[in-house]
């Protein structure tokens, strides 16, 4: 009767464990729901406020018309038309930016925004590229050409001034290019084309989550600094250098024509690109409006304002733990009760583990509110009082659950130390199950596991196979 109480024991303590992982994985599907109203609350603010914002140019562009006769086979005789834009791109752009926090509140979520001060300086040793090519014979015409600057969102755009020399130009809504038709453009006074030109940019703009700079100049120099102390470098260049404190980050980039391919990609009229964020630290990849092929130029120098202790992130990471310390904290009970010769029920059992998941959902709750750190304090506190308290009265004695309640919180520090090392969480998380069952080992060296179906060690083996 012994040996079937003990095996009924360990399949009801089985059902628990697979009722438990249900709990878990409802927990679990709420965190992405939580985690999807977080996108739609950053997605509200751009379409209410802007969006990532990405940098194109300075540029200089002509658009031209060419027209041309034609004759067709029943002979009558047609005029034929061409519109095209011919570009030209800096041989040296410099841009730097200093870009300070503004974030933005949607309900209980947080958008992180920011207020951008660029400066862009450009060169053209000539813009003889300008020079339009017939295809056929007849008439060919271009307008005065333009200086170009397109913005992923131009309702960002604050103050932007654009000067030659120490002469400003007067700055004019839209591209006039339909491959990036947000921004802004200048006519550019009259000047031959076999002179060099020399253009000064300065921009104030506000955007949210992402900023990029498209490297279309022969040779690309980029250097942001910003307040934001947890930068995500992205886009297709990593910076040459940076440096990261609390207090923010400076980082430069440099970018030889011979490395992208943004002055091919930008001369064949693909669109502006988006940012791909890493979705490790909560990120998602920003859209990218892509022309009518649905291409897009390739390369930009960017990063992301991502927050690496995102509640989301971070909980759904705790979670994926959650299982493995439920068995460890049922282990530890096990051991307890094998060590202090009390029975434990299944019934409690279940409910040090419903203990063990509500925890996870006290944290996904008080992290939208409070410091992922104070909430995780709060949640494993109130999580380690109960059990402590309840086992006490389940091992018999307040030393006892005590001694459980010890358990459960190293067990707890141990998870914030894996959600925290993320580099480090496979190591640490090893050693700590071989060091759960290297003292589960040693605590159990001298039971009698036969001893628990009425048998002993000792006794021969042919009747110990015949009782089993």
């Amino acid at each position: 009767m012994q040996r079937k109480a003990l095996w009924w024991k360990l399949v009801i303590l089985g059902g628990v464990t697979l009722l438990l992982m249900f709990v878990l994985m409802r927990i679990g599907w709420l965190v992405d729901e939580r985690q999807g109203r977080q996108r739609a609350a950053e997605a509200g603010v751009a379409a209410a406020q802007a969006g990532p914002q990405v940098l194109l140019g300075p540029i200089v562009q002509r658009s031209c018309t060419e027209e041309w006769s034609t004759v067709a086979a029943n002979g009558a005789a047609s005029t034929a038309r061409r519109d095209f834009i011919v570009s030209t791109m800096p041989a040296e752009l410099s841009v730097d930016g200093t870009l300070n926090q503004e974030p933005r509140r949607r309900g209980l979520f947080k958008i992180n925004a920011y207020a951008a001060q660029v400066a862009m300086q450009a060169r053209w040793h000539s813009l003889e590229a300008l020079t339009p090519k017939a295809e056929h014979a007849g008439k060919l015409q271009c307008d005065a050409p333009r200086v170009v600057v397109a913005v992923s969102d131009s309702r960002g755009l604050r103050v932007v001034g654009i000067k030659r020399g120490d002469a400003p130009l007067a700055v004019r809504p839209g591209t006039r290019n339909d491959s990036y038709p947000r921004g802004l453009h200048a006519v550019l006074p009259e000047q031959p084309l076999t002179e060099p030109l020399a253009l000064a940019v300065s921009m104030n703009l506000i955007g949210m989550t992402d900023f990029g700079v498209v490297p279309a100049a022969s040779a690309t120099q980029v250097k942001l600094r910003a307040d934001w102390p947890h930068p995500s470098f992205g886009g297709r260049f990593l910076p040459v250098s940076s440096t990261i404190d609390a207090k923010g980050f400076e980082a430069s980039w440099q970018v030889s024509e011979l490395a992208t391919t943004a002055l091919r990609d930008v001369a064949a009229g693909r669109a502006m690109p988006g940012i791909d964020r890493d979705p490790e630290a909560g990120g998602y990849p920003s859209a990218s409006t892509g022309n009518a092929k649905g291409e897009s130029i390739a390369d930009t120098l960017a990063f992301s304002m991502i927050d690496p202790v995102n509640p989301y992130v971070m909980s759904d990471r705790a979670i994926k733990y959650g299982l493995m310390f439920i068995v460890l904290t049922f282990v530890s009970v096990g051991l307890l009760e094998l060590l202090s010769r009390r029975r434990v029920h299944p019934v409690q059992y279940l409910l040090v583990g419903l203990a063990m998941t509500l925890f996870f959902l006290l944290l996904l709750s008080l992290s939208e509110h409070l410091s992922f750190a104070l909430s995780y304090a709060l949640a494993a506190g109130a999580a380690i009082g109960l059990l402590t308290f309840y086992g006490a009265a389940m091992l018999g004695t307040a030393l006892r659950g005590l001694g459980f309640g010890a358990l459960v919180a190293v067990l707890y520090g141990a998870l914030f130390i894996l959600l925290n090392l993320e580099k480090a969480s496979l190591v640490v998380g090893a050693s700590l199950l071989f060091a759960v069952l290297a003292a589960v080992m040693t605590l159990t060296r001298r039971i009698d596991w036969y001893a628990l179906n009425g048998r002993t060690a000792e006794q021969p083996e042919q009747e110990a196979v015949g009782s089993w």
